[in-house]
Formats: C-alpha cells, sequence, structure tokens
C-alpha cells in the first residue's frame, strides 16, 4: 500500500514534518513511515583518521531507534487508527530518502527558520532530494501548528473547525505539467479548501520592451494570459466540480507573488522539470525561491 514518509532526524523541525505528515497521512487514510538513515559519511561518526569512530555508530543507532519509538507512539496517540511504521537504514541520508520516495506518494522533509533573518533554512540534504526525486515532495516550515492551515476564527477563538485556507498552486503555462495540477486540484480537494492559481507573465518576452510602453497591447496581452490559463484549467475543473478555483495572472516573476500568497495557505504547489538528462537534477528559480521565502509548507512536484 501507498505510504507517506517522512525523513526523521530528531530534530525539531523533523519533528515538525512528521506531524505534518500524519495529518496529511490520517487525511489520505494511508499508512505513515518515518525513516531514519544513519549517514557513516557524516563528519561527527568518524575519527581523525577518517574512518568510524569506536562506537559512535552503535551509539548513534540506538538513540535513532529511540526516537523512531517515541515519534511513533507520540503520532499515534495523536491520530488512533493511523498505521506507523519505522525504518532504520544505515547509509547516505540522500540515497536512503530518495529511495524511500519511490515507494511513496509523497515524502516529507523539515527546513528551520534562519532566525531573525527572513526567510528559511532548505538544507543540502533536502534540495539534493528535491531536485532528484521522482516523487512528490514537500517541504514543512519548523513552527507549523496546525490551526495555521485554517482560517482565523470571528469570534477570536482557537481555529479549531473554520475553513482550510487555500491551496496556491503556481502554473507554467508554456509547460503545465498534469501531475502538478492534478496534484493542487485533489490536496484542494482533500482540505474542502479553494484553490489559488498564480501564473507569471512578462509583455517583454512576447513582444519586446515596446510593449511595456504600449497600454492596449499591454492589457490585450494580460487578457490572453488570462484566458490561457483558463483554457489550461478548464478540464481539471471539469474533473474537481467541487474545487473552487481563483486564477491570477500577474505581470513579471511568479516567485514573488507566491512567496506573498503563501502567507494565507495551507500549501503552496510548484513544479519541477524532470530533467533526466541533467546530472544530479536541477530545481528552477521560481520553485527555488519559494522553497527559500514561502510561509507554508511546499510541494514540490517532477513532471515530465
Amino acid at each position: 500500500m501507498p505510504a507517506i514518509t517522512v525523513g526523521l532526524d530528531g530534530s525539531p523541525e523533523s519533528l515538525d514534518a512528521a506531524a505534518w505528515a500524519a495529518r496529511e497521512a490520517a487525511r489520505r487514510q494511508v499508512p505513515l513511515r518515518l525513516v531514519h538513515a544513519v549517514d557513516l559519511l557524516r563528519p561527527w561518526y568518524a575519527s581523525f583518521a577518517g574512518f568510524p569512530a569506536p562506537g559512535a555508530i552503535d551509539v548513534q543507532r540506538e538513540w535513532a531507534a529511540h526516537v523512531l519509538r517515541e515519534e511513533r507512539s507520540r503520532l499515534m496517540e495523536r491520530h488512533p487508527g493511523l498505521w506507523v511504521t519505522t525504518r532504520q537504514v544505515t547509509d547516505q541520508a540522500v540515497r536512503v530518502l530518495l529511495a524511500s520516495a519511490d515507494d511513496s506518494e509523497l515524502l516529507v522533509l523539515g527546513s528551520r527558520r534562519f532566525g531573525t533573518v527572513a526567510g528559511f533554512l532548505v538544507g543540502s540534504v533536502a534540495l539534493a532530494v528535491v531536485a532528484r526525486a521522482r516523487r512528490p515532495v514537500v517541504l514543512v516550515r519548523a513552527g507549523g501548528l496546525p490551526e495555521d492551515e485554517r482560517l482565523p476564527d470571528a469570534a477570536g477563538a482557537e481555529p479549531v473547525g473554520t475553513p482550510c485556507r487555500d491551496v496556491v498552486l503556481g502554473l507554467d503555462r508554456e509547460r503545465p505539467g498534469d501531475t502538478v495540477i492534478e496534484f493542487a486540484f485533489d490536496a484542494a480537494r482533500r482540505r474542502a479548501a479553494g484553490l489559488r492559481v498564480v501564473h507569471g507573465w512578462s509583455p517583454v518576452t512576447s513582444h519586446g520592451y515596446g510593449a511595456v510602453m504600449d497600454a492596449g497591447l499591454n492589457e490585450e496581452l494580460a487578457d490572453e494570459a488570462r484566458n490561457g490559463v483558463g483554457e489550461v484549467l478548464r478540464p481539471w475543473k471539469d474533473k474537481f466540480p467541487e474545487v473552487e478555483v481563483r486564477q491570477q495572472a500577474v505581470i513579471g516573476g511568479a516567485a514573488r507573488h507566491l512567496v506573498q500568497a503563501s502567507r494565507d495557505s495551507a500549501l503552496v504547489v510548484v513544479g519541477r522539470r524532470a530533467r533526466r538528462d541533467v546530472a544530479g537534477g536541477r530545481i528552477g528559480p521560481v520553485t527555488h525561491a519559494v522553497l527559500q521565502h514561502a510561509s507554508a509548507p511546499v510541494a514540490v512536484v517532477p513532471h515530465d
């Protein structure tokens, strides 16, 4: 049975990612798998000679097993009926997570805040996994709470039963990617939430810098962009009639608008072209910017 997998290393951000993954697994009614990689190449496992320090690996394995047991117990208590399994693997973290993603509905990883600096820190492991994974990967911010996914209560009470905030989709009209669009619509449907679609376009790209000075042509191009987005979304609106869609064609790059929209959303969905001819994979500039600065969890969905 397909599962949701979360990379767990005991850090606060990975525990927050596990909490988000558990809610998503309960929503989808699929098992949750907690995975920990004991990476022998990490510097604190090795002696000065470059070999594993005596006893260090055994201590790490015992600690990891304890973390996995404790988190499994906590999540099962919080979500009665949720099937939670654990797995500990001795191998490089990126390799373990990529293999885990292959047989999962989605892989969930944590990222932490910079502190006083705006934005988030997405580590090298997470970036490597996002760039190469063949299944969707969700990055969850440290400190996120379940109530953050819901609209504020009008009376000021804790937002427990209020509607879920919108899911936001970054749409590339030229290469939309069916898997990306379907993921976003499905996520909105499962949350009984609206879907806000953001598409960035530039008059310069289509007609050169003269288009910027031509108000009539500029408006014509804006209508063309909006109509193009509508054409792309039409079959998906028919497939998911229960999802209320708001589309937004914005001038310029979409990254800034997606980051702004993330402040009031439950999830941001962006695509990544799965280029098999590029060694190590690649994350586009829009997706990279959203990963670094979005406030909400970000789902990166690979597509052809």
